[in-house]
């Protein structure tokens, strides 16, 4: 992707989480969208099949983000996300919901985030596969693999949920230390 296109595609990203920010995803619309990053409805449509595509654009440039530092160890991204990331995935997840980059708290919190978190949990298996040794000694040997990836994705996603619904009082480091234990 060239810079133009990925200049466009940032700016409909924040559009995006803009909106997020002040509307459920249900009640968001493409016509919105265009309008808040300035842009044709092609352009869009070039980039995004639908809104849903977009979402889970979204949801992907979080864990390529992640991705790039475990699988890479780089610290500087061409994303939209920006850090300085930890050893641990699961940490530096906790950490963008932490920060609330890109009103990812809102796509969490919306009446529609079953469908975010149907994106979100795809692409944490890719992350559970890459970090599946942290977990080794913890995996009976009778489990297939893919059960023990679900039930680790599972695992942190209702770990997610909690945290969010609890008001996030516990530091992204606590709240790892208790996903881990729970595995």
């Amino acid at each position: 992707m060239d810079r133009r296109q990925r200049k466009t595609r940032e700016d409909i990203f924040s559009a995006f989480t803009t909106l997020l920010s002040a509307k459920d995803f249900g009640q968001i619309t493409v016509g919105e969208i265009i309008e808040k990053a300035d842009v044709g409805r092609a352009t869009f449509y070039a980039h995004f099949e639908t809104k849903d595509y977009l979402l889970k654009a979204l949801c992907e440039e979080l864990f390529c983000h992640v991705f790039d530092h475990l699988e890479n160890n780089q610290t500087v991204h061409n994303h939209i996300f920006h850090c300085d990331p930890p050893e641990s995935g699961f940490l530096h997840l906790f950490q963008h919901l932490l920060k609330n980059d890109n009103h990812i708290l809102e796509l969490l919190s919306c009446q529609n985030n079953d469908l975010f978190f149907q994106y979100f949990k795809e692409n944490l298996q890719k992350m559970v596969i890459h970090e599946l040794p942290a977990f080794e000694n913890r995996k009976n040997p009778q489990l297939p693999d893919s059960f023990w990836i679900n039930h680790i994705s599972s695992t942190f996603v209702e770990t997610v949920r909690w945290w969010i619904d609890n008001g996030m009082k516990e530091s992204p480091e606590t709240i790892t230390q208790y996903f881990y234990l729970a595995v």
